[in-house]
């Protein structure tokens, strides 16, 4: 595979991109979400044969169910271009603009990163997500998935050029690199001549091979060892059901609930009720010694277990005697990702969302909500656990940088 070639293809089409108009933009997506749909069963088709060989390779369930598609995902991912298409195009926004003395006006200008790469494992998705919001957004992009999701990949990125060739638009604003040999990432890592910044998407190990070895800028997206405190003040029925939601609605995901911290005050009431509920799905429970003495049935939570994100139906479970211990347990152990407090203390809730260190911190509700679509961003290039740039989900700003545009009449400098 020829990475040069894709490369000087990304940085032809970039300028292509940014001279495209918004009402051009919005069209290529809507085609291409049209076409999704309308290539469901194809899509299927390729996706089953990834199915078909995760499970001979005995994958792990909650990696085979990020890389299943159904009729009904489809329908959701087409959605979230339909969502990208509602959304305002940034690009041209003025975000600063001011005159110097010397009559020189300065604008502050939002403009396309340019060609986007990005790295990720077994999920469809993400193929479609990175495609929406690089493409909304001007920029090109090249992507990477993992050899487990091949086909699927593929098959939606071969929809994705369909719908660019059918609006007259260049296909290679959308690349897709095939070969699957380690040499081929390890390179693509390192095409700074083209590729103006790296996204990693998947597990800990992905994330920091990409980290260590990439010489293109990255924007790190963490893995998600989410925690969910349950303050002396809680409502413990809503405690549950958020719990519930949480660790259970979709277990492969990176914003699902792994650790649970429980104030040693509501433990010998929240516990036993927690665990009927989280029963309907056998989830398997590790805690401390307050834990075991509730429930001696569970499991001893070894250090490990604290700082895991299982992707499995287990919650490790901690007691603690104050937010300030459940606050300290969570940034120690947590991937700054998301957090949750259930309490009806404001000044604790406060308290909880100035302390906790990560991207999104929550009162009273499911940390599954850390998402672009639930955010209203449409769909989603990642969640972001750093600091510098992004943070949380990666929307359209997200992709952006800024240059500035300095008018003059004729100014010279002494």
């Amino acid at each position: 595979m020829n990475l040069e070639l894709m490369g000087r293809n990304a940085v032809a089409a970039k300028y292509e991109l940014q001279k495209l108009t918004t009402e051009k933009k919005n069209q290529v997506l809507l085609t291409a979400a049209k076409l999704l749909t309308e290539e469901s069963e194809y899509l299927l088709q390729a996706n089953e044969q990834d199915m078909q060989m995760g499970r001979a390779n005995g994958m792990h369930p909650g990696i085979l169910d990020r890389l299943q598609l159904t009729y009904e995902r489809i329908e959701a991912i087409a959605e979230g271009l339909r969502q990208i298409v509602e959304l305002p195009d940034c690009i041209g926004e003025v975000t600063e603009s001011f005159a110097r003395p010397n009559g020189l006006h300065i604008n502050k200008v939002r403009v396309p990163m340019g060609v986007i790469g990005i790295i990720y494992e077994s999920r469809p998705n993400v193929t479609v997500d990175a495609f929406g919001l690089c493409f909304k957004t001007g920029n090109a992009v090249i992507l990477k998935g993992g050899s487990d999701c091949l086909q699927s990949n593929i098959a939606i990125v071969k929809v994705l050029r369909k719908a660019l060739s059918m609006e007259g638009v260049t296909e290679e604003a959308v690349q897709l690199i095939t070969d699957t040999d380690r040499a081929v990432t390890s390179a693509f890592m390192k095409m700074n001549d083209y590729i103006d910044v790296l996204i990693p998407r998947g597990g800990a190990g992905l994330i920091q091979s990409v980290v260590n070895n990439s010489t293109i800028p990255v924007i790190e997206t963490g893995t998600g060892n989410c925690h969910i405190y349950v303050d002396k003040e809680a409502d413990l029925d809503m405690a549950v059901e958020i719990i519930f939601n949480a660790k259970t609605q979709r277990i492969g995901v990176c914003n699902a609930c792994e650790s649970l911290v429980v104030h040693k005050a509501v433990a010998e009431a929240l516990l036993p009720k927690m665990k009927a509920r989280l029963q309907e799905k056998q989830v398997e429970l590790r805690g401390d010694e307050g834990v075991l003495q509730i429930l001696p049935e569970a499991t001893k939570a070894t250090e490990e277990d604290y700082g895991r994100e299982y992707l499995d139906y287990i919650l490790s479970i901690k007691t603690v005697s104050s937010v300030e211990e459940a606050i300290e347990h969570i940034n120690r152990y947590n991937t700054k990702h998301s957090e949750a407090i259930i309490t009806t203390n404001e000044d604790t809730a406060a308290q909880f969302l100035r302390d906790v260190d990560a991207a999104c911190v929550y009162v009273n509700a499911s940390t599954r909500f850390t998402d672009g679509f639930e955010f209203g961003f449409g769909a989603e290039i990642g969640i972001s656990t750093q600091k510098l740039h992004a943070r949380g989900p990666m929307g359209l700003k997200e992709l952006t940088s800024y240059k500035y545009t300095i008018v003059g009449q004729g100014q010279v400098r002494g």
